[in-house]
């Protein structure tokens, strides 16, 4: 579902509502946009692009078994009620694993990235896992057993992808008696919601027919203002730890806890739960949303353009890669790959606040250039790559050399 290229194309129309949603709260004076959190969105959002054309997991070779050995053969036509029934089903399918990836903790495991935000905008939509890849799959398996063509699955996967985008703003009110029938910004809210009121609610993707129907229907109610975010929250920029977080998390308690069960039922809990002994001897500070504050470290003018301009840098190369995938060797890709993300992660240091930002961006700058200079990265990309590596070298040298900012925490 996510290797549809529906979705790459899009991606320039994504960013073009973004500006536009922010220019439009900044005039009406709503603008709901930190740089932090927007960077942190969009650099989890071009990593996940990374594992289909990195071809991670083996989801397309089980697809390709059931289609060539399994497959019942009930819709395998170009026909156009076909497309329809795919586009419902997939949803459907999508409803189940939605709903199960919050009720579970180990596929909360791989969800959970796309909840940290606590804003709500449209860069929220593109915060999105890169791990989804290890069971995310599964669910849609029954698309294909009944015979539906490869195509039509990956199209209708990219279209439901597409919709979901809009539906994460602020700044549309409720649309009447579309409420009813299809997913909208008011009832995504509640789904984003921290608020005790707005729990485990409106897993549709497109329909919110399927939570009607199957009773995790909540309405956005107009006294209680949604609070975005985890419960128990991240406190992080750092893509590659959001990731993993909650991996983490369960391995610490499995291996923790005393009772042989509890190292079993930690993995298949409701994401909230943990043994007795572990959560009393290792507790977890959950939000307390009366007095709840968004995680925002104070960082200067200085680090805030860095990391900005550093990401700018990253995404316009990640850009030019998907849309030429086909002209890099795999090994390059690679490379490219690791140099986004080890970007990515530098960047979340000095986002939160860690002096070690810079002085992990001064020696990852000597490894882009030395990596450079063995002919790592492909040619077509060299002197830009180069003119990246050369100004993060000269950027972090500086600032470890004479910044005396009082804002810039100086311990990790």
């Amino acid at each position: 579902m996510d290797s549809s290229i529906l979705i790459t194309l899009s991606i320039p129309i994504f960013f073009g509502l973004i500006l536009i949603e922010f220019f439009y709260g900044v005039i009406n004076k709503s603008n709901n946009y930190r740089i932090n959190d927007f960077i942190t969105s969009l650099s989890l959002g071009l990593i996940s692009r990374f594992v289909p054309i990195l071809g991670l997991g083996f989801q397309y070779v089980v697809y390709k078994a059931i289609t060539e050995q399994y497959n019942l053969k009930l819709l395998d036509s170009e026909a156009i009620w076909v497309w329809v029934t795919a586009f419902i089903l997939y949803d459907i399918c999508y409803y189940w694993m939605h709903r199960i990836h919050h009720e579970i903790k180990v596929f909360w495991a791989t969800h959970v990235v796309h909840h940290h935000g606590e804003e709500f905008n449209l860069s929220t939509a593109l915060r999105q896992t890169s791990t989804g890849f290890l069971w995310k799959w599964v669910f849609f398996l029954p698309i294909f057993f009944i015979g539906i063509p490869p195509h039509i699955y990956v199209t209708v996967a990219g279209l439901n992808m597409i919709y979901q985008f809009w539906v994460h703003t602020e700044h549309i009110g409720r649309l009447g008696f579309l409420e009813y029938i299809f997913v909208t910004p008011s009832n995504h809210r509640v789904h984003h919601a921290q608020n005790e009121d707005y729990l485990d609610a409106n897993y549709g993707g497109v329909f919110i027919l399927w939570d009607r129907m199957f009773g995790t229907f909540i309405d956005e109610r107009a006294d209680l203002k949604p609070v975005y975010g985890t419960v128990k929250p991240l406190k992080s920029f750092n893509p590659f730890w959001a990731n993993i977080e909650v991996f983490y998390q369960m391995i610490f308690d499995s291996y923790h806890t005393e009772r042989f069960s509890d190292k079993i039922k930690v993995w298949f809990s409701p994401p909230s739960w943990r043994p007795e002994d572990v959560a009393s001897k290792y507790p977890i500070n959950k939000n307390d949303l009366s007095s709840f504050e968004k995680y925002d470290p104070e960082i200067s003018l200085r680090e805030k353009i860095f990391a900005g301009a550093q990401f700018a840098v990253i995404n316009i190369m990640t850009v030019i890669m998907l849309y030429n995938v086909q002209s890099y060797l795999y090994t390059e890709m690679l490379a490219i790959v690791l140099l986004v993300v080890t970007a990515s992660v530098t960047n979340s240091f000095i986002l939160d606040g860690k002096r070690v930002g810079f002085k992990v961006e001064f020696l990852r700058s000597l490894a882009v250039l030395a990596c450079l200079q063995l002919g790592y990265f492909s040619s077509s990309m060299h002197f830009f790559i180069l003119c990246y590596a050369l100004f993060t070298l000269v950027v972090s040298t500086v600032v470890l050399f004479t910044s005396n900012d009082k804002n810039i925490i100086s311990s990790v």
